[in-house]
C-alpha cells in the first residue's frame, strides 16, 4: 500500500486521499492548482486541443492529430500536460486512447479566478 500524507503530516490511506482530493477539486482550488491550469492553457496548441476535447463527449488521440496537424508525439506531450493539470482524463480502450474534459475542474478554476478577482477589488463605498 502506498503511504500518503495529509496536509498536517499524518499518514492517510490512498483511497481516502483520492476522495479528499476529488472533493477538494470540486469545492475549492489552491493557488498552485490555479497556476498549473493557467500555464497548461497558456499554450496556443494545448488550448486548441482542450477546446476540441471539450466540444465532444470524448475524442481519440488520432482525431486530435488529424484535426490539429501536429505529430502524435506532440499531441501526447500536450495531453500529458492537460492531464496533469486535471483538465482532462485519458482512458485506453483497446488500441485507442480517448480523452474527455473534466468539467468539475473548469468549474472550480472559474470559481477560483472569480475569488481572486473579488479579493483584488477595492471595497465599495456605501
Amino acid at each position: 500500500m502506498q503511504r500518503l500524507w495529509n496536509h498536517y503530516g499524518a499518514p492517510v490511506c490512498a483511497m481516502a486521499a483520492r476522495a479528499t482530493t476529488s472533493l477538494h477539486s470540486r469545492l475549492s482550488m489552491n493557488y498552485s492548482e490555479v497556476e498549473k491550469i493557467s500555464k497548461a492553457l497558456a499554450d496556443k496548441t494545448r488550448l486548441r486541443i482542450f477546446e476540441a476535447i471539450s466540444a465532444t463527449n470524448r475524442v481519440s488521440c488520432g482525431d486530435i492529430v488529424s484535426m490539429r496537424g501536429v505529430t502524435p508525439a506532440t499531441v501526447s506531450h500536450h495531453l500529458k500536460v492537460l492531464s496533469e493539470a486535471k483538465l482532462i482524463t485519458c482512458r485506453r480502450e483497446g488500441q485507442f486512447v480517448y480523452s474527455q474534459a473534466l468539467r468539475d475542474t473548469i468549474a472550480a478554476y472559474t470559481r477560483a479566478l472569480a475569488k481572486i478577482t473579488r479579493g483584488n477589488q477595492p471595497a465599495r463605498r456605501r
